[in-house]
């Protein structure tokens, strides 16, 4: 008989990620593609970052890729650096959104995600 010892506390759900489209599911889970869209390094970047969301619980424990919050016309949607001036776009996809006390959204919080854009938004 095996048994399995926790040590702390017992981890939460993975945060999920959903996909805006299939281009950008398709970017996400081909390769071949992810390659020819953002290069090698790009496509490692994309992997990691990835496998970061994949094992975190929230977005307040995402180790890298300085996640920050955008304005203007991307207001409410968060970026994680990827490399050169790409980025991964996300919007929360929880509902209800998690808000902080005075009512903004509070990102540590959110434990779902959708994936809008991956690349170079600074170029749009």
């Amino acid at each position: 008989m095996q048994v399995h010892y926790l040590i702390g506390k017992e981890k939460a759900d993975p945060v999920e990620i959903h996909y805006k489209d299939s281009k950008i599911r398709a970017l996400c889970t081909d390769e071949k593609k992810a390659r020819r869209t953002l290069g090698h390094a790009g496509y490692r970047k994309l992997r990691a970052r990835l496998a970061d969301l994949e094992a975190a619980s929230s977005l307040g424990d995402l180790p890298a890729g300085r996640p920050h919050p955008l304005r203007g016309d991307r207001k409410g949607m968060l970026a994680i650096d990827l490399n050169g001036g790409n980025r991964i776009v996300l919007e929360p996809a929880d509902d209800p959104l998690p808000l902080d006390r005075e009512g903004y959204l509070d990102w540590k919080k959110v434990r779902s995600v959708r994936i809008v854009f991956i690349g170079d938004y600074h170029d749009d």
